[in-house]
C-alpha cells in the first residue's frame, strides 16, 4: 500500500501519508479512497494493522521541536537566586584566596546543579508525558468497535466519526455527511462555517483551493454542525495545518513589536517602549515571576524578596565587624546571606505538582491547566450533570407507552446491549390510569393479565410499528453482533443505544431498513439534538409505501416531553388522531410524571408526513419541519446510579462541599435520582411543599427569577431539572455572588461558557466534546463523579504538602538567620565576632536539610483528616496566619536552642574564653570555641531534619498522626517509615554529622569545629526540648482551633437544621409565589 516505505522520511512521523492514493483524495470518490487506503468503512482497521501503521507513520502530531530542553534546565540551575549567590560566594572565595572554602563551595555548586538538574528534568519529563494525555480525543472504528483514542494515535486509513463540537483530528475524506459544517477559520481565514458534501466531485486538473474542497475536512478545524464519517488520508506534518506549521517554524520572536502609527511611522519613544517591554518580559521569565502558576509566581517573588533580605543581612554582618576585609568575615557574611535563601523552593514546588498530576492520572483525572491544582482544594460547591456522571450511563428501556395501544414493559437483562436477552409484557392501561378500581390485585393476577413473552409475540401491530419507526430512525446509534466475538456491540449516545436496542428486540433495527443494495428507507435530512431545543428530528423517505408516487416521506421526532408537545398539534389514538388540547397535554404529562417518579428518564416520540418540496434540506428552517407533529407516546429509560456515587456525595458533604445536580431530565426523574444518591435528604417527602419547591427547581423556574430573587433564597437549589447551558452560567454566577468556589461539569459545546466561568471547569473524557474539554481545567477519563472527589482530595493533599515544605524551609531559614545574626554578639578580645557556625557548616546545613527532606514532604500521603476539613481560602493562599505564626515560633525556638547550646559550652561549662582568631583556625585557646561550634552545628542540623517529621501534620502530634490509631505505641515509627524518601533523607542527614565531627582534618580544617564528648548530653537534652517545644505548641494550636477554628459545614447536617427551616418562612413571599405561579403555568 505504501510503496514499501521507499519515500519515508527518516523521521517516520513525516513520512508520506497518502502515497498509496492514485490522486489527491478530493478528486477521488469516497469508496475509491477507502479501497485504496485498504480499510473497511464499517469495521475500520484492525488493531494490529493500526499498530503497524503507527510504527510506519509515527504519531499524529505537529513537530514543535524538542519537548524538554536539557540546556534550558541546566541554565535554570545556574541562574536562580540560590545558584547565583553560590557562584558569587565561590568567586569571592577564590578572590580572597580562601582555597578550602572555595573548594567546598565549588563542590556545593556542582552538587546543587546536578541534584537540581536531575529533579527538574524528571519533573519536566513527567509533565511532558502528561501533556499528551490532555490532547483532544477522537472516535475511531477499529476491529468493528467504536473506540475513543487520543488524536495523536490516529493513523492513515482510520475510519473516524465526528459530531458537533469535535475537533477534526487529521485530514480526512468524507464518506458520509449529514448537515455537516466545519469551521476552517484557522486554516483558510474564512469566518463562516463551510457546508460539506461527501458526494461532491471535482474534475481532475481543476485548481480547487483548500476551502472549496467540500468532500474533505482538515485537521484542527471544528465541527459546527451535523455529523460525519470519514477516512483519514493525512496525519501529523503532512496535513494542511502541518504544512503551515512547517513554513512558520523558527518564527518565534521574543522581541516586542514596535507600535506604529497609521502611516507606518514610529517615534523614538515607541522603540524605547518596545525595548523596555522586551527586557521586562525576559527578566520576568528569567526570574520566574511572569511564567507558571499563580503559586509558582508568588514563590518566585518570595525568593526575590528573601534575596534582598539576604543582601541586607550580609551587610549587617560586615557592619558588625567594622567592614573588615578578613577572609572569614566576608565568607561569614556570604553564608548569612545564603541562610535566608530557600534552597530549591520553586524546584520542589514543580516536582510536587508533577507528581500530583501523575497521581491524578491514576485516579482518572487529567490536569489540563496547572492553575487548577491550587484551586481544587478550595472548591465549596460542585455542580454536576446526572447522566453518565452520577449515573452509570448504561441506559436500558424499561417502559414504552403507545397512546393508541397501551404500555410495554421490558424485563431484566444481564446484557443491556443484547436485544434477545429480555422478555416483554404488555398491558392496555397507560402508566397513569384513573379509571382503575381501588380493589388491589395480587402479583399472580397481574402476571396472568400481562405475562412475560418473547418480543416476537408483539410484532405486527399497526401503531406499535409506527412507534418503532420513530424510535429506530430518529436515532444515530447502531447495534450489531460482532461476527468474530459473537458479542453484541453498540456505537453512539447511551440514550440512543438503549432505544435502538429496544427497537432491535422486535427486529426493527435501523440497519435492516437502510443498508443493503436496495434499502426500503433512506435518510434525507437531520436536525440534531440541541441542549436548548432539547429535541431531534430526522426526515426519511420510504420507497415501498405504495401510492401514486411510489414513496413517502416522514419527519420523525424525539426529545424532552414538554419540547415535543410544543411541536404537536394532534395525538394518535386507536380510532383517529385528535387535536392536542390542554386536556390531552395534561394526560400526557401525568403519564410522564408516573414514569419519572420511578426514576426513569422519559422522552416523547412524534411524527408527521412530509411533502417533498426540495432536496436542499440545508435551506429549510428547523421551525418549518418541527411543527404540526402527531404525538405517539412516551419511552422510559432507566440509568442506575453508580455504586460509588452515594458514598462520594456523602464524602463531599463531610468535606464541607455542597453538591448540586444540574440535569436535562424531568423534575421527577431528577428528584428520584437525587434522593437515591444523597443530594436530597431521604425525608424530602415529609417537608412542606414550599420547601420542596425551593430545593428542586426547573430551569424555567430558576431563570424566571431575577438575580435579587435568587440571592434572597436561603440556599440555592440542590437540583435543577430541564437545565440549559444558560442556566448553568446563572448558577455559577449566583454561587459567586455568595462567595463560593465552584466546580462545574460539562460535556456539550454549549457548556463552554459555564466551564470557563466556573473556578474549576471539569470536562468529560468519554462523552464530552472537544470544545468542552478545551474550555475545561481538568478532564475526567471515566466521566465518574467519584473522580471529582479524587481530584479534590489530591488538590487538598498537594496544597497541604506545599504548605508543609514552605513552612519547613522558611522556619529553617529564620532559625539559621537568627542564630548567625545574634551570634555576632559573641566577640573576642580583638573585637571581632566569634561565629557560632563556620561558613562551610552553613553551606552543609543548607544542602543536607533542605532539598531532599522538602521533596519528601511534597510526596507525603494525604492525612486521614484531609477530607474532613473545610475548603481552604484561595485568596489567602498558603501564607495563612497559622503558617506565618508557626514559622516564627519554630524558627525562634530552634535559634534559641542553638544559641543556648553554644553559650552552655562556652560560658556555663567552659571558662568563657573565646580565644583569638578562632574563625580562621584552631590554635591555643580556640578548642572550646570549636567544640561549641560542633554542638551548635549538630543541634541545628538535627532540629532542621526533625522539623520535617513534625511538619507531616501541622496540628497533630508526630507521635499520634491518626485520630484512632490501631497501634498507639508504635504508630510514630510506622508513620516515619510510610514515606521512605523522607525517612532516608532525614536519616542521611542525621548520620553524616558523625564523620563530619570526628574525621581528622575534615573537622578542624574544613568545617572549623572539633570532636566532642560530654557535649552530646547537651545535644540530646536540647533535642528532647526541641520536640517538647514543638509538641507543646501543636497542643496549644489544637486547643485553640477546637474552640475558635473554622468548622466544616456539612450540608447533610444543614439539611436537617436551620438552613431549610428558613425556607418555610418564605412561604407566600415573592420568590416562592413566583416559582409556584410558574409551576402552575406549566
Amino acid at each position: 500500500m505504501q510503496n514499501d516505505g521507499e519515500d519515508i522520511h527518516p523521521r517516520s512521523r513525516e513520512g508520506p501519508m497518502h502515497n498509496a492514493l492514485s490522486n489527491d483524495p478530493y478528486l477521488l470518490s469516497g469508496d475509491e479512497v477507502v479501497r485504496q487506503m485498504s480499510t473497511d468503512p464499517e469495521n475500520g482497521l484492525s488493531d494490529a494493522e493500526a499498530g503497524a501503521r503507527m510504527t510506519k507513520f509515527g504519531l499524529n502530531e505537529l513537530d514543535t521541536g524538542p519537548g524538554v530542553s536539557v540546556v534550558r534546565i541546566l541554565l535554570r540551575q545556574l541562574f536562580n537566586a540560590m545558584g547565583l549567590v553560590l557562584i558569587m560566594a565561590m568567586v569571592v572565595s577564590f578572590a580572597i584566596r580562601s582555597w578550602i572554602e572555595a573548594a567546598v563551595i565549588t563542590a556545593v555548586v556542582i552538587v546543587n546543579i546536578i541534584v537540581g538538574f536531575l529533579q527538574e528534568y524528571s519533573a519536566e519529563k513527567t509533565m511532558d508525558s502528561l501533556r499528551s494525555l490532555s490532547s483532544p480525543t477522537a472516535s475511531v472504528i477499529r476491529s468493528g468497535q467504536s473506540k475513543t483514542i487520543r488524536s495523536i494515535d490516529i493513523v492513515p486509513g482510520d475510519i473516524i466519526e465526528v459530531k458537533i463540537g469535535d475537533t477534526i483530528p487529521a485530514d480526512v475524506r468524507l464518506i458520509e455527511a449529514m448537515n455537516f459544517e466545519t469551521d476552517e477559520a484557522l486554516l483558510t481565514g474564512e469566518s463562516l462555517p463551510v457546508a460539506k458534501d461527501s458526494n461532491a466531485n471535482f474534475n481532475e486538473g481543476a485548481d480547487i483551493g483548500v476551502g472549496d474542497r467540500l468532500n474533505m475536512a482538515y485537521s484542527s478545524s471544528t465541527v459546527s454542525k451535523g455529523r460525519a464519517k470519514a477516512v483519514v488520508v493525512a496525519t501529523g506534518m503532512q496535513t494542511e495545518i502541518g504544512k503551515i506549521a512547517q513554513s512558520l517554524r523558527g518564527d518565534k520572536s521574543r522581541v516586542r513589536k514596535v507600535i506604529r502609527g497609521p502611516e507606518g511611522n514610529a517615534g523614538v519613544h515607541r522603540y524605547l517602549q518596545a525595548g523596555a517591554l522586551t527586557v521586562g518580559d525576559n527578566v520576568g521569565k528569567f526570574l520566574g515571576v511572569s511564567v507558571g502558576t499563580p503559586l509558582q509566581r508568588k514563590l518566585s517573588w518570595l525568593a526575590i524578596f528573601l534575596f534582598l533580605i539576604a543582601v541586607v543581612f550580609a551587610i549587617i554582618c560586615l557592619a558588625a565587624n567594622g567592614f573588615s576585609n578578613r577572609q572569614e568575615v566576608i565568607l561569614y557574611a556570604v553564608g548569612t546571606g545564603l541562610s535566608m535563601i530557600p534552597a530549591s523552593l520553586v524546584v520542589v514546588l514543580t516536582i510536587t505538582m508533577a507528581v500530583g498530576t501523575k497521581i491524578m492520572v491514576g485516579r482518572n483525572v487529567i490536569v489540563r491547566k496547572l492553575d487548577s491544582l491550587e484551586a481544587l482544594g478550595a472548591v465549596t460547591n460542585i455542580c454536576s450533570d446526572k447522566t453518565g456522571t452520577l449515573t452509570q450511563g448504561k441506559m436500558v428501556v424499561k417502559k414504552a407507552w403507545i397512546v393508541a395501544e397501551g404500555t410495554y414493559s421490558v424485563g431484566d437483562s444481564n446484557n443491556p446491549l443484547d436485544p434477545t436477552s429480555a422478555e416483554i409484557s404488555f398491558e392496555v392501561n397507560p402508566p397513569f390510569d384513573d379509571t382503575q378500581s381501588n380493589v388491589p390485585t395480587t402479583q399472580a393476577q397481574r402476571l396472568a393479565e400481562s405475562p412475560w413473552l418473547p418480543a416476537s409475540e408483539f410484532t405486527g401491530k399497526e401503531f406499535f410499528t409506527q412507534y418503532l419507526n420513530i424510535a429506530t430512525f430518529c436515532n444515530l446509534a447502531s447495534v450489531h453482533r460482532n461476527h468474530e466475538t459473537e458479542q453484541w456491540d453498540a456505537r453512539g449516545d447511551p440514550t440512543e443505544i438503549a432505544i435502538q436496542v429496544f427497537a432491535s428486540r422486535f427486529d426493527w433495527g435501523r440497519r435492516r431498513f437502510t443498508s443493503g443494495d436496495n434499502p426500503p428507507w433512506a435518510q434525507l435530512a437531520e436536525y440534531p439534538f440541541d441542549s436548548n431545543i432539547k429535541r431531534m428530528t430526522v426526515i426519511y423517505r420510504n420507497f415501498r409505501s405504495g401510492g401514486e408516487k411510489g414513496c413517502a416521506e416522514w419527519a420523525f421526532m424525539k426529545g424532552a416531553v414538554e419540547k415535543v408537545l410544543e411541536a404537536c398539534t394532534t395525538i394518535q389514538y386507536a380510532d383517529e388522531a385528535v387535536p392536542m388540547n390542554a386536556e390531552q397535554e395534561e394526560k400526557v404529562l401525568k403519564n410522564m410524571e408516573v414514569l419519572a417518579s420511578q426514576g426513569l428518564r422519559v422522552l416523547a416520540l412524534a411524527k408527521r408526513s412530509w411533502d417533498p418540496r426540495t432536496e436542499d434540506w440545508g435551506r429549510i428552517p428547523r421551525e418549518d419541519v418541527e411543527r404540526d407533529m402527531t404525538f405517539f407516546g412516551l419511552i422510559g429509560l432507566y440509568d442506575p446510579p453508580r455504586v460509588e456515587t452515594a458514598g462520594a456525595v456523602k464524602d463531599c458533604h463531610r468535606a464541607g462541599i455542597t453538591v448540586h445536580m444540574l440535569t436535562g431530565d424531568h423534575k421527577q426523574t431528577a428528584r428520584a435520582i437525587a434522593i437515591d444518591v444523597g443530594i436530597l435528604p431521604r425525608r424530602v417527602n415529609q417537608l412542606s411543599p414550599d420547601v420542596i419547591s425551593s430545593m428542586i427547581m426547573t430551569a424555567a423556574q430558576f431563570d424566571h427569577l431575577t438575580d435579587d430573587a435568587i440571592d434572597d433564597l436561603p440556599v440555592l437549589p440542590l437540583v435543577i431539572a430541564r437545565c440549559t447551558p444558560q442556566t448553568k452560567v446563572r448558577m455559577v454566577e449566583a454561587l459567586h455572588r455568595r462567595k463560593k468556589f465552584v466546580a462545574m461539569t460539562g460535556d456539550g459545546v454549549n457548556d463552554s461558557p459555564a466551564l470557563k466561568r466556573a473556578d474549576v471547569g471539569i470536562g468529560m473524557g468519554m462523552a464530552g466534546s472537544d470544545v468542552a474539554k478545551d474550555a475545561s481545567d481538568i478532564v475526567l477519563t471515566d466521566d465518574n463523579f467519584a473522580s471529582i472527589l479524587n481530584a479534590i482530595e489530591e488538590g487538598r493533599r498537594m496544597f497541604d504538602n506545599i504548605k508543609k515544605f514552605v513552612l519547613h524551609l522558611l522556619a529553617e531559614n529564620i532559625a539559621q538567620a537568627c542564630t548567625l545574626l545574634i551570634g555576632l554578639a559573641f566577640k573576642d578580645s580583638t573585637g571581632l565576632s566569634v561565629f557560632p557556625l563556620a561558613p562551610v557548616e552553613i553551606l552543609w546545613i543548607i544542602m543536607i536539610t533542605s532539598s531532599f527532606p522538602d521533596m519528601g514532604l511534597g510526596w507525603e500521603p494525604a492525612s486521614d483528616d484531609v477530607m474532613t476539613r473545610p475548603p481552604h481560602d484561595l485568596k489567602v493562599g498558603i501564607f495563612t496566619k497559622e503558617l506565618l505564626v508557626d514559622l516564627t515560633v519554630y524558627g525562634f525556638w530552634m535559634a534559641a536552642l542553638c544559641l543556648t547550646s553554644f553559650a552552655l559550652v562556652i560560658f556555663v561549662f567552659g571558662d568563657g574564653n573565646l580565644g583569638h582568631n578562632c574563625n580562621h583556625s584552631i590554635n591555643d585557646g580556640c578548642e572550646l570555641v570549636f567544640r561549641g561550634r560542633s554542638t551548635t552545628f549538630i543541634c541545628l542540623t538535627w532540629f532542621a531534619l526533625f522539623l520535617a517529621w513534625e511538619m507531616v501534620h501541622m496540628r497533630r502530634s508526630f507521635f499520634r498522626l491518626e485520630s484512632n490509631p490501631p497501634h498507639i505505641w508504635t504508630m510514630w515509627a510506622r508513620h516515619a517509615w510510610r514515606n521512605p524518601f523522607l525517612f532516608w533523607s532525614i536519616m542521611a542527614g542525621f548520620i553524616t554529622v558523625f564523620p563530619i565531627i570526628y574525621i581528622p582534618g575534615l573537622n578542624t580544617v574544613v568545617f572549623k569545629h572539633a570532636p566532642i564528648s560530654w557535649e552530646w548530653g547537651i545535644v540530646i537534652i536540647e533535642a528532647l526540648l526541641f520536640f517538647l517545644g514543638i509538641e507543646f505548641w501543636k497542643f496549644c494550636k489544637r486547643v485553640y482551633f477546637r474552640r475558635h477554628g473554622d468548622k466544616v459545614k456539612n450540608p447533610e447536617t444543614e439539611l436537617g437544621g436551620a438552613t431549610f427551616s428558613r425556607y418555610a418562612s418564605t412561604a407566600g413571599s415573592g420568590v416562592t409565589d413566583a416559582c409556584a405561579e410558574l409551576e402552575a403555568q406549566k
